[in-house]
């Protein structure tokens, strides 16, 4: 039932949108479902492999083509929904999205499977811009847009909590392409119900949509990633580093276009606001600290405290939790106390709760674990719905759709880099384990090419390799966790800094 307007409203000549709030359920489902997709690959990775049989390089590629793409398209999506309708824009990308996830679900070579998952990426760069750009034009009152993206934000943290669960019930009792089939039935209802409940909105006057921004943009985001991610796996290498260069110039070449141009496809002088860029520099510091945590937590669970995959998805549920409630209340605590106050403090708490984490073992008991995950969900669910919006207020109604691009763009980044650099400080700590005599290279490759050698030696022999290589492990995690508390710490002294005087608006925007 949607609320009648308060009489400030009605006094200001605020028109609020009939139903924003079953709306704003429809823009709920694409985020939940953007989220699980996200974790259920690494889940159904095993099972793939045996299936498909790709090559190592190729394993990489299925892994990171969706990633590369979708941080590459973010920012040239955005303006596009700014120009062609953000709801048109969002029911095209979900019904792709759709499809492709069938195509991903039945593949049947390597080769098939990265080029899915590349066009994957292409209709996922759609969804997450959409549907926080709608949320600004549905909500014109500003504590209930503050309200609308707490959910937003708290359906994505749901999204990442429930796709491991979800994932390993599926792979329990199906074959690995149903993690993508249930993409189907979510994405048919999100088309059914957005065609009847979201309005349509976009810019009056958008200007051209321009193709050698968006290539300079694909070519520098995936090159800066790319050279990221091989260089923490393999060192530096001449490809790497001529991603790299590549990269970083044709980013140069977009900002420079960007300024030129009468309409681009995002105006970059937004950075000279010290509350969007402030907002924006601590979210991905805030991913970058976080991610490595997140991404080698579940192997902590599965492969060195032996939990099955359901259980071990069912054990990070605290950190959603704990984002939940955050986000639902993050809005109200910012008018009240400060923006900087909420931002800066919740980014502190989680650099608290990863300092804890820094002192467990291979066999901590889940209190400590759990306490902490749900310290480090609510810190989260506070920063990031307040810095989302700070960003999407910082501009005009009609950039909204490029303004929650630039948000995005710097969480792919900030996944990026944190997988990468605090990867490689854990393999780096890993690789250095003593394992019995006729310990296998592979064991020394990864915690599960452990796992995998041990089956296939002596009981005592194989005890004593997983002793060495979970301890390895667990110490290269720890000290990864410490890096990712020291980024937080940062991140939070950043905030408390550029969010000086930043305040949520509380004056209603006319439409």
């Amino acid at each position: 039932m949607t609320a009648a307007p308060r009489p400030a409203e009605r006094a200001a000549g605020v028109r609020q949108q009939p139903g924003r709030w079953l709306a704003l359920g429809v823009l709920v489902l694409a985020v939940l479902l953007v989220a699980v997709d996200a974790t259920v690959l690494g889940l159904a990775t095993p099972y793939l492999s045996e299936d498909l049989q790709p090559s190592g390089t190729q394993l990489l590629w299925i892994g990171d083509a969706y990633s590369f793409v979708i941080a590459g398209l973010l920012i040239s999506m955005g303006s596009l929904g700014d120009r062609i309708g953000r709801k048109r824009l969002l029911l095209l990308g979900a019904t792709a999205f759709g499809l492709l996830s069938v195509l991903n679900a039945y593949a049947h070579t390597p080769g098939t499977m990265i080029v899915t998952r590349a066009l994957l990426g292409v209709a996922g760069a759609t969804l997450m811009p959409s549907t926080l750009a709608l949320i600004r034009n549905l909500f014109h009152d500003p504590r209930e847009r503050s309200l609308a993206i707490g959910i937003w934000s708290a359906a994505a943290s749901a999204g990442m909590a429930i796709g491991p669960i979800v994932g390993g019930f599926l792979l329990e009792h199906f074959w690995w392409g149903s993690v993508f089939l249930i993409n189907l039935p979510v994405m048919a209802l999100l088309v059914a119900v957005g065609i009847k409940l979201l309005p349509e909105s976009r810019n009056p006057s958008p200007g051209p949509w321009d193709l050698p921004s968006v290539l300079l943009s694909l070519i520098g985001m995936v090159g800066v990633v790319y050279a990221v991610k091989d260089t923490a796996a393999d060192g530096v290498t001449w490809p790497a580093a001529g991603a790299g260069l590549l990269g970083a110039a044709a980013l140069w070449a977009f900002v420079r276009r960007q300024r030129s141009l009468p309409v681009p496809l995002v105006d970059v002088r937004l950075f000279r606001n010290r509350g969007f860029s402030g907002a924006v520099l601590a979210d991905l510091l805030t991913i970058l600290g976080l991610s490595g945590l997140l991404f080698f937590l579940s192997q902590y669970l599965q492969l060195v405290q032996d939990r099955q995959p359901v259980e071990a998805g069912v054990a990070e549920l605290p950190a959603a939790v704990g984002a939940v409630v955050a986000g639902l209340v993050a809005g109200t605590a910012a008018r009240r106390f400060s923006v900087r106050a909420v931002v800066s403090g919740g980014l502190a708490v989680i650099g608290l709760a990863l300092a804890a984490l820094t002192t467990i073992n291979v066999s901590t008991g889940y209190p400590l674990l759990g306490t902490a995950l749900l310290v480090v969900g609510f810190g989260a669910g506070l920063s990031f719905t307040v810095t989302a919006d700070v960003i999407l207020t910082a501009v005009p109604e009609d950039q909204a759709g490029a303004a929650s691009a630039v948000s995005e763009t710097a969480y792919e980044l900030g996944t990026a880099l944190g997988i990468a650099l605090l990867g490689s400080v854990v393999t780096s700590i890993y690789q250095d384990f003593t394992g019995p005599a006729g310990t296998p290279e592979a064991a020394h490759e990864s915690l599960a090419g452990a796992v995998v050698a041990a089956s296939h030696m002596p009981p005592e022999t194989a005890a004593t390799l997983l002793t060495a290589a979970r301890e390895s492990f667990t110490t290269g995690m720890t000290t990864a966790t410490a890096v990712g508390a020291t980024s937080l710490l940062l991140a939070s002294a950043i905030a408390w800094f550029l969010l000086r005087d930043q305040e949520l608006t509380n004056e209603p925007t006319h439409h």
